[in-house]
């Protein structure tokens, strides 16, 4: 009898718990997301451009060549993978704006809902 009221707790709660960690995975993204940009908008604000896509977010980090007017770091830490261990994707100029930067979401693929939606900065 014990083990059949902790077979149905645990049916209970771990799909409640196990929705909780997504949703803040994708919380997790957004947030670091809107740290990237406020860290372009500064190095936009040193050096009068964004870094190109090729020169990628590394740029918050490590002075690019020929940029005389970097001064960064911008950010304290090294660019993180996204909470699914993916690299987040960066692309200036944008399509939707003056740089582009998403995540695939869980599934690492584009579109998807949920928690497998694109996490985006447009």
């Amino acid at each position: 009898m014990v083990l059949v009221i902790i077979g149905l707790l645990a049916g209970y709660v771990a799909p409640r718990y196990f929705s909780q960690v997504g949703r803040s995975e994708v919380k997790v993204t957004q947030a670091q997301i809107n740290a990237f940009e406020k860290a372009l908008d500064t190095y936009r604000l040193d050096v009068g451009h964004y870094p190109t896509t090729e020169q990628g977010l590394n740029a918050l980090l490590v002075r690019p060549q020929n940029e005389a007017k970097w001064n960064g770091p911008y950010l304290a830490k090294a660019v993180p993978l996204d909470p699914w261990g993916k690299p987040y994707n960066y692309k200036s100029p944008g399509e939707h704006g003056e740089f582009d930067l998403w995540s695939f979401g869980k599934d690492g693929q584009p579109g998807g809902s949920d928690e497998a939606a694109d996490i985006k900065n447009w």
